[in-house]
């Protein structure tokens, strides 16, 4: 059985993860809605970039064992799925 602590660790883990990506899903509609068109380098920038941290935090999370591999590879999957949607959204505008 695994430890109650353990398993509250996990879920804040697993729940800052998903904060952050809310947090970067947020920033690029902002981005799209209001600066910059998704062929800006900048917008291309600032995806990268936030994108290479949240994957670095969820390695970081896994080697902890805080989090699953596949549910961190789930939860960049979604998000990537949430800005393709955003990105040909702002393509058909």
């Amino acid at each position: 059985m695994i430890p109650e602590v353990a398993v509250s660790n996990r879920d804040k883990a697993y729940a800052l993860l998903e904060a952050d990506a809310n947090k970067i899903l947020k920033l690029i509609k902002v981005q799209m809605d209001n600066l910059t068109m998704p062929q800006c380098p900048l917008y291309e920038e600032v995806l990268d970039t936030q994108m290479f941290g949240l994957s670095r935090e969820i390695d970081f999370a896994v080697r902890l064992n805080l989090v699953k591999e596949e549910d961190g590879k789930a939860l960049l999957e979604n998000l990537e799925r949430q800005l393709n949607v955003l990105h040909e959204a702002a393509q058909s505008s």
